[in-house]
């Protein structure tokens, strides 16, 4: 199955399943080499840009668990909602959840060249004491087995 646009169904859900890696080497293999990434309130392009910005992230996320689903698709764009709670390193291990919206666009060999990504990110708990995480106990395989609802918001 090819995973270059045009997109089905099946290769735009297995496009954000692949773009669920931690390994910031490998994960930048997806993009073309002068992709374009938009992280919140930061902009930056190409390959040793989105290492750094990936190391650094995830030296101040710890015990992170992620989950993406696919929110739609188009030709060559797929937009995809997530969650991910983890401890930040940088504010006393609190726990915390970011939620919120990628797009991602991509070239005609199925590069991603642009990545757009607006989130919030949300205090668990009593000063962060965890209570209320909805991926507690489970292991980055099993978070796509919990049912996220309306009454998660």
């Amino acid at each position: 199955m090819s995973l270059k646009p045009p997109f089905t169904l099946a290769t735009a859900q297995q496009k954000v399943t692949i773009a669920q890696a931690f390994d910031p080497h490998r994960v930048v293999t997806a993009y073309t080499p002068n992709s374009i990434w938009r992280n919140r309130t930061s902009f930056f392009t190409g390959h040793p840009a989105i290492v750094q910005f990936l190391q650094s992230k995830w030296a101040k996320e710890k015990n992170y668990l992620l989950r993406k689903e696919l929110f739609t698709f188009q030709h060559n764009k797929i937009a995809v909602q997530f969650w991910y709670e983890y401890q930040d390193a940088m504010d006393e291990m609190k726990w915390k959840r970011c939620y919120g919206m990628e797009h991602w666009t991509y070239d005609n060999e199925g590069k991603m060249e642009k990545r757009m990504m607006s989130a919030n990110d949300l205090l668990l708990g009593k000063n962060g004491d965890g209570e209320g995480r909805w991926f507690e106990g489970l292991s980055p395989d099993e978070v796509d087995d919990i049912v996220i609802s309306e009454e998660h918001f």
